[in-house]
């Protein structure tokens, strides 16, 4: 039976509900909806205008309800008497299969069909900045490798330590936090779930460090890469697959290779294949480029891939395989949305399997330094207009995400790249003023 909202309101002293949904972009929308309406809400959705977020609609369409998912409840810890709700977006009757939450759903009903529970954990990377966001707000982390820097850490505990109590008490089992390889760069792990479960904390996570960092006084981003000097803000992505009881991990197996199974390497040959194609998905914004093809960051690396690999225990390669039964993806970055993250990893890992395609030999070398060594790599998109084109022409993605999806995406994405083609920047006044 379907939690009622209503009374969780009256048990749990909730007077608003945030009713939200995350458009095509990952720009988190919502309406503040009274407890007294909940239960209204919560059989016919909060309305909305489509065309006002990113989504593919005109001023014509009629209303966007969004049905608010109680399992995604989030009591605000700093204000309980507010609570979030992930919604999923509805028009005259019918789902609307192409926004960011459906496709996740989507892609892990396909999984579900075929027996496998999808499991996920994200490392979520931001910097904490000045008011106005033009420079790290800590001035004394100066250090050229500051990563697990206990000094900087420690001076931002105020910040940190609010965010994971916020987190214990909502249940995400928190474990440890850290200080990044940039300046002013943080990083929280909490434990692994179902991949819906996973994107919806992400979703939030991202508001409340936001929204913490407000309350202090100072302004927190996971923009990919807010300095050309530092390391760029990534979000990797632990993956495993399981059995329909999610009890077993169907990536390990004790006699394989690194202790992965034959099925996990043909997941991961999916995700290779696809990787190119999906950047405009996982790398979805012009500066998420400046993030992947970086040149080398004050601390000697920029911590993120340029070529399609694997490798083990090696955090040079594009995914990595940490410990037997998952893998570490680490090319998404902070601006990916977090539903249509997930969805490209479930549909490109189902495909692989479905392809039993083989991801080729790992790399065990060091890419930064050694990759010009290796023959035949695949390389990733430059910017972003490649990585849409390649979007648009893919037929697996096609396939999988549906034909309405992928025109829709590029059509939004397309336009973002033409307004900043059509933005004129210092370096263009720098370099051409004299010609």
């Amino acid at each position: 039976m379907a939690v009622d909202l209503a009374t969780v309101a009256k048990q749990k002293k909730i007077r608003y509900f945030l009713i939200s949904f995350v458009d095509l972009f990952g720009v988190l929308r919502a309406k503040l909806v009274p407890a007294s309406a909940i239960k209204m809400m919560q059989k016919d959705g909060a309305g909305f205008a489509a065309f006002a977020a990113w989504l593919d609609s005109t001023p014509a369409h009629p209303d966007m309800l969004v049905i608010p998912d109680p399992d995604s409840l989030a009591q605000f810890p700093w204000k309980p008497e507010v609570a979030w709700l992930a919604g999923d977006c509805w028009m005259e009757g019918e789902p609307m299969v192409d926004t960011p939450r459906l496709q996740l759903k989507h892609q892990l009903a396909r999984a579900k069909k075929k027996g496998y529970v999808v499991k996920t954990g994200v490392e979520a990377e931001y910097f904490i900045l000045s008011t106005d966001g033009s420079a790290i707000s800590d001035p004394h982390d100066t250090q050229s490798k500051p990563c697990y820097d206990q000094a900087a850490l420690m001076r931002r505990y105020d910040v940190v330590a609010e965010i994971c109590d916020h987190m214990q008490v909502l249940g995400w089992g928190p474990y440890q936090n850290d200080h990044e390889d940039a300046n002013g760069q943080f990083e929280m792990n909490w434990d692994y779930a179902d991949a819906l479960t996973s994107a919806d904390q992400h979703v939030f996570f991202k508001y409340m460090v936001k929204t913490v960092a407000e309350r202090h006084g100072l302004r927190a981003t996971f923009m990919p890469k807010p300095f050309a000097n530092l390391t760029g803000n990534g979000c990797h992505v632990h993956v495993s697959l399981w059995d329909k009881t999610g009890q077993k991990n169907l990536f390990a197996d004790k006699k394989g290779e690194l202790g992965m199974s034959k099925l996990s390497y043909e997941f991961l040959g999916g995700i290779l294949n696809s990787a190119a194609s999906l950047c405009s998905i996982w790398n979805p914004t012009v500066n998420s480029y400046k993030r992947i093809n970086a040149s080398v960051t004050l601390s000697g690396a920029t911590w993120s891939p340029d070529t399609v690999t694997f490798g083990g225990n090696n955090r040079s390669t594009m995914v990595r395989i940490p410990a037997p039964g998952r893998f570490e993806l680490r090319l998404m970055d902070g601006a990916a949305n977090p539903y249509l993250m997930q969805a490209g990893i479930v549909l490109a890992g189902l495909e692989g399997m479905a392809s039993k395609r083989d991801p080729g030999k790992r790399c065990d070398i060091d890419m930064y330094s050694e990759g010009h060594k290796v023959r035949g790599v695949k390389r990733l998109p430059h910017n972003l207009l490649d990585a849409i084109r390649l979007t648009a022409k893919d037929k697996i993605l096609r396939e999988g995400f549906g034909e309405s999806f992928v025109k829709s995406y590029v059509k939004l994405k397309m336009r973002e790249w033409d307004e900043y083609t059509g933005a004129l920047s210092q370096w263009e006044r720098d370099s051409t003023l004299d010609c």
